[in-house]
C-alpha cells in the first residue's frame, strides 16, 4: 500500500457495458486522492454504449499514456472486438507497461484474444462463459468465482461483479478500510468473497 495516485484508463468501445464501465468508476472516484480516471477508445470521441448510452473518450491509444492500471469492460460488441486484430494490437502495444490489467465481464474475452491473458487464470461472465473460454493459446479459465487475481491481471464475472472487483482492488492497493468506505459511500453491499459465485451453477459450468 503506498499513497501515490494512480492512473486508470477505463477502454471504450461500441457496444460496452455500462455498468461494466461506470460501477468501477464509481468506486474509484470514492477516492480521488488515490485514483485518476479518464477514458480511451480506438478514436477520442463520442463511444456507443450496449443500452445507447453515449460515453466520450478522451483520447485514443496512439496519443494516451500507459496507465498504472487498465479497465477493460465486456459488454456485446465484445463479440466483434475479438477479431479485430487492429483494436487487439493497440490495445497491446498501449498496455505493455501498465502496472495492473484488468477486466470486468466478457472483457476478459478481449484481453485472451489479445493474449494478455496467456499463463495467466482468468474468469468472465458466466452465461457468456463457454464463448469467452474458447478463447486464448493458454488461459486457466476458472468456471466459479467473483473474480479471480493472479498477479498483475484481474478479471471479474458479469457486469456487477466488476464492483466487488474493484472494492477488492482498493483493498489491495490501499487497505480494507478504504475500499469499505468507498462502498458506505455509496451504499453498495460488496462481496468480500472472491469464490463466491453462484451464477456458475446457474448456468451449468459446474
Amino acid at each position: 500500500m503506498d499513497s501515490r495516485t494512480r492512473s486508470v484508463a477505463v477502454v471504450l468501445f461500441d457496444g460496452f457495458e455500462v455498468l461494466d464501465v461506470f460501477g468501477p468508476v464509481e468506486l474509484f472516484s470514492r477516492l480521488p486522492d488515490s485514483f485518476a480516471l479518464s477514458c480511451v477508445a480506438t478514436h477520442p470521441g463520442r463511444v456507443r454504449s450496449a443500452q445507447g448510452i453515449e460515453v466520450i473518450a478522451s483520447e485514443s491509444f496512439d496519443t494516451a499514456s500507459t496507465p498504472d492500471i487498465v479497465l477493460v469492460p465486456g459488454g456485446m460488441g465484445t463479440r466483434q472486438l475479438v477479431d479485430d486484430r487492429s483494436f487487439l494490437d493497440s490495445l497491446v502495444n498501449w498496455s505493455a507497461d501498465a502496472d495492473l490489467i484488468t477486466s470486468v465481464c466478457t472483457g476478459s474475452a478481449v484481453l485472451a484474444a489479445a493474449g494478455l491473458l496467456d499463463g495467466y487464470r482468468a474468469t468472465s461472465n458466466k452465461k457468456a462463459f463457454t464463448w469467452a473460454s474458447e478463447l486464448g493459446e493458454a488461459v486457466t479459465w476458472v468456471p466459479q468465482a467473483r473474480w479471480v487475481e493472479d498477479r498483475d491481471r484481474w478479471t471479474s464475472s458479469g457486469v456487477a461483479a466488476g464492483m466487488d472487483m474493484t472494492a477488492a482492488l482498493i483493498a489491495h492497493l490501499h487497505g480494507a478500510e478504504a475500499a469499505a468506505t468507498a462502498a458506505r459511500d455509496i451504499e453498495l453491499d460488496i462481496h468480500t468473497d472472491s469464490d463466491w459465485d453462484p451464477f456458475a451453477a446457474h448456468h451449468g459450468l459446474v
